[in-house]
């Protein structure tokens, strides 16, 4: 069985990073946004336009991708919590602990994974 304490330590670790990027993520967001508007750039034809386009861009996506990953580790932390963790949620089996350690907030086995899933 694994050392399923290891697991939430590793996913508090996870936690904290996660909650700590969010703030940067959002101050590059409204620091793209306030250039945005503070120039009469069209995004289509100047090239600074274009450039904070792809910032206002990568900062959403980075934001949407880093607030997906701290809802999986929260979801995580509560299967440990209610004492589901490290059991597959479509198929109930067993999670490998490999798999556990390369991904610690999965809800899936490797066979349900590779079905299509996380």
């Amino acid at each position: 069985m694994p050392d399923f304490e290891r697991f939430r330590i590793m996913l508090e670790e996870e936690r904290q990073r996660k909650v700590a990027l969010l703030p940067s993520l959002r101050a590059d967001i409204a620091s793209a946004n306030s250039a945005r508007q503070d120039s009469n750039v069209d995004d289509e034809h100047d090239p600074e336009g274009a450039t904070i386009a792809f910032e206002l861009s990568q900062a959403s996506a980075l934001l949407k991708q880093s607030s997906a990953g701290l809802d999986q580790v929260e979801a995580a932390l509560a299967r440990l919590a209610a004492g589901t963790y490290g059991s597959c949620a479509v198929c109930g089996e067993a999670i490998a602990e490999g798999r556990l350690e390369a991904r610690p907030w999965t809800p899936y086995c490797i066979n349900h994974a590779a079905a299509g899933r996380q």
